[in-house]
């Protein structure tokens, strides 16, 4: 289908590009998209997937192109993670390391935080923050099924993070809101909300987004600037912006096959630097539009920052109605020990008992002492283990995921597709297992949930009813 796009645009494009190259460019808005899938290497036997693994996406670990069934066991047991192949860069180009402190300020769905906790390998922290709460509670299901324990969960306004965390982090990643040129060809509505007008809007908003950034990155920290836009006032302009008002050093990516260099000529100063950027237009043929920098925080040292001016009154009335989560009674920790000790426990979990929190009756390994970020708005914050109910611990779902990452003895198997949709339903099944009490349900060897197994050989259904389908 012809897509019709606005004067303005065209205008725009053959003004930047020439007619020819604009040409293509309208052209590969009406082309075919390109879908692609990342596997998940925290998980156990990690490539016994049911994708074909025959056409690898270059440059990027363990991806490929493809498309993903979000009914899969494959994607429900967190093996896999379906993504636009171009907007994998920006993570991959983070070049993260175990034990680093890692931000991702706007980063709902969760495609570049999974890939970004794969790298971490459950060391170090990732602090995953999207502002809207209904895009939060999907990045929570999506980092959930990945069943990494390093996570802390926020939805918060970059304002507010900044007051927890200043010059924390070893690296951030701003995949920031943008006009969605990138998107004319997976989206066509985007297409009606462009204006030259909204373009300039969201540059406004995302140099009002760095600016909060750039105050939680260390002394020689990375930034990782990405958008799904071709529009230089967004992209080189805005790395321009960056390297004239706080002096960062544009570090060279590598040259991924299908990815051009930025403009020097499409910034207001001609900044030869931007040439270390990269740009992925349709008519490359990796995925849709993606805009990827990486920049270094070449400040030498740490400065003193004003204290914050945080609402005392409010913070008081908060605390005189919650008074934070606690250690474990002997009693609770024995009775947490009775089921996490039939299982295989990841590296992440095995001192838990010296870690675990209890509040509101959830348990839970906190990745961050929950004091540090009392004043923040948590969705979840390491691994909840489950909740404990009358003199009873009942294992939660991301733990799980979490115990996916290693080879497990009690597990049922569904036997067929028609159990294991049954199960994601929500209804019981009949098990011939040998198991008795909590056990991991798995399809296809993917874990992927918890069930309780009693006499009756009844596996009572613990998928957690907001997932169910």
């Amino acid at each position: 289908m012809k897509r019709k796009l606005p004067t303005e645009f065209i205008e725009k494009y053959q003004k930047l590009l020439g007619t020819e190259k604009s040409q293509e460019f309208f052209d590969a808005i009406d082309g075919t998209s390109k879908k692609g899938f990342r596997l998940n290497p925290l998980k156990f036997d990690y490539q016994n997937v049911s994708y074909d693994l025959s056409h690898p996406i270059k440059g990027v670990d363990d991806a490929f192109y493809g498309n993903v069934s979000g009914y899969s066991s494959d994607w429900v047991g967190g093996y896999v993670y379906s993504q636009d192949p171009a907007a994998m860069y920006p993570a991959q180009i983070a070049n993260v390391k175990p034990g680093d402190k890692v931000l991702d300020l706007c980063a709902a769905p969760g495609g570049k935080s999974t890939a970004l906790a794969q790298h971490l390998t459950n060391q170090g922290i990732l602090v995953a923050n999207e502002i809207s709460i209904k895009r939060a509670n999907n990045l929570r299901e999506n980092l959930e099924r990945w069943g990494a324990s390093n996570v802390l969960l926020t939805n918060e306004t970059p304002e507010n993070l900044a007051k927890v965390f200043p010059q924390f982090f070893t690296t951030i990643v701003v995949d920031a809101p943008c006009s969605g040129e990138g998107m004319f060809r997976k989206d066509p509505d985007a297409i009606q909300y462009w204006s030259q007008e909204y373009v300039l809007t969201c540059q406004a908003r995302q140099k009002e987004i760095l600016n909060e950034a750039v105050k939680m990155l260390e002394p020689n920290g990375k930034l990782i600037y990405s958008t799904c836009t071709f529009s230089p006032e967004e992209d080189e302009q805005i790395v321009e912006w960056l390297v004239e008002n706080y002096g960062f050093e544009v570090q060279e990516i590598e040259k991924f096959e299908g990815m051009s260099r930025g403009k020097p000529d499409w910034t207001k100063s001609g900044l030869n630097a931007v040439e270390n950027t990269g740009r992925f237009w349709f008519q490359n043929g990796v995925g849709e539009g993606q805009f990827v920098a990486r920049l270094k925080n070449v400040k030498s040292e740490r400065i003193q920052l004003p204290p914050s001016q945080s609402n005392k009154k409010a913070k008081k009335k908060k605390n005189l109605h919650d008074h934070g989560p606690e250690h474990l009674s002997k009693n609770e920790r024995e009775l947490v020990k009775q089921v996490l000790d039939n299982f295989m426990l990841p590296d992440s979990l095995k001192h838990w008992e010296d870690k675990a929190l209890i509040r509101k009756d959830h348990v839970f390994v906190p990745v961050i002492d929950p004091g540090l970020v009392k004043n923040l708005r948590i969705l979840s914050n390491g691994v909840e283990l489950g909740l404990m109910k009358k003199n009873r611990f009942e294992p939660g779902h991301q733990l799980a995921e979490v115990l996916g990452q290693l080879p497990q003895e009690k597990v049922v198997e569904l036997k067929d597709e028609a159990q294991y949709k049954a199960y994601l339903h929500g209804e019981t099944i009949h098990s011939d297992s040998p198991y008795r009490g909590y056990v991991l349900v798995a399809f296809e060897d993917h874990i992927f949930s918890f069930g309780k197994l009693g006499n009756d050989h009844i596996l009572k259904n613990y998928y957690p009813k907001g997932l169910r389908r």
